[in-house]
């Protein structure tokens, strides 16, 4: 087992990464301040490791919330299902959540417990990659609108990240291959070394050799706490680590949640990103080459929808959270392993980019 710790002073926690960590409750039980525990998973994850999870919990009055699984449930009306299930057990202040599953899971947990009685404690333990070197670490909590994805949360920091590799034995190719795009974007904001690293150990990641696939999560866990410890709330660098999501987002929105997972079109985002520093003059057309190539090596698509136009993404990137009073603000590349947020983008060439023009 490896640790991390996300510093944030009073509010810090450890990140736990290994094999076999569901059978230690001695790395949950810490962080469980009350007498009393609900698990929230879903109708995929529940199955395989609800009841391992449960066994954490011995000698605590504890109760599952299972919700459906997938990116189109993640809204109001299935999260209100969580604080019905708070209700009816009689949950307090000092009972503790314990997400259990993916992103979807993670960021519904994280914003019932941050609004349930004004805030109570939770615990993520993620079981696909992408949650993993993601949406577990650093308390981004919420939920989609039709309007624009993960508009309406809060920042509410979990108790301490459980990460048991173990449990992506499970987990579908599709899957595998999205979360494999939140850890390229670490080598493309900041870290050129680690993607030179992915680019000779892809095939080892996508084979789920464990030890390159605890390296590769460790080192994106270790990139997004030191982003978070030094700007948790986004009010600068900590955008960075959204390198692509505001074209992938309004992918998202526009093809219906769910029909693209959250990395097929961040990764295309990246690609996107990638083009439109090219158009500026920062990157050269090989950076933009190899941003496709270590993609499409992960099996990751690169290519916006077809039937996206312009003017589709214009209108879902008008309503992302990094438009500040009524600016867009993107995250593009000056070289390969250094990023900008910027609004001081050529709008002519970002309107080539949205439509294939380039």
């Amino acid at each position: 087992m490896q640790t991390l710790n996300l510093d944030l002073g009073e509010r810090s926690y450890p990140i736990h990464i290994g094999q076999g960590l569901l059978q230690q409750s001695e790395l949950v039980t810490p962080h469980i301040r009350g007498k009393s525990a609900v698990v929230v998973s879903n109708t995929t994850v529940a199955p395989l490791y609800l009841e391992t999870t449960q066994r954490l919990l011995m000698g605590l009055k504890h109760s599952a919330a299972i919700l459906p699984d997938g990116e189109s449930y993640k809204n109001l009306d299935v999260l209100n299902q969580i604080y019905t299930h708070l209700l009816e057990n009689k949950a307090d202040r000092k009972t503790t959540l314990i997400a259990l599953g993916g992103g979807v899971v993670g960021d519904m947990t994280g914003y019932a417990a941050a609004s349930y009685q004004r805030g109570i404690n939770f615990i993520q333990i993620p079981t696909t990659l992408l949650a993993m070197v993601d949406s577990s670490v650093g308390g981004k909590t919420g939920v989609n609108h039709p309007l624009g994805k993960n508009m309406i949360g809060a920042f509410h920091q979990p108790q301490c990240v459980l990460i048991d590799t173990d449990s992506l034995n499970t987990l579908a190719d599709r899957e595998l291959s999205a979360g494999i795009a939140e850890i390229v974007k670490y080598g493309l904001i900041r870290d050129p070394a680690f993607l030179q690293w992915l680019d000779t150990n892809m095939d080892k990641l996508l084979a789920r050799d464990p030890e390159a696939l605890t390296y590769a999560i460790f080192r994106s866990c270790e990139h997004k706490a030191e982003v978070v410890a030094a700007d948790e709330r986004e009010s600068g660098q900590r955008a960075l680590l959204n390198l692509g999501h505001t074209f992938g987002h309004a992918i998202e929105a526009a093809m219906g949640y769910g029909n693209w997972l959250h990395g097929e079109a961040v990764a295309t985002g990246m690609v996107m990103a990638a083009e439109l520093s090219q158009q500026m003059g920062w990157l050269v057309a090989d950076d933009v080459a190899y941003t496709r190539h270590i993609l499409q090596r992960a099996n990751l698509p690169v290519d916006p929808p077809a039937q996206m136009t312009g003017e589709d993404f214009t209108r879902y990137m008008s309503v992302d959270k990094k438009v500040l009073d009524g600016t867009l603000r993107l995250i593009l590349m000056k070289s390969l392993g250094e990023s900008i947020v910027t609004a001081d983008f050529d709008p002519a060439a970002l309107k080539r980019v949205l439509n294939r023009e380039i």
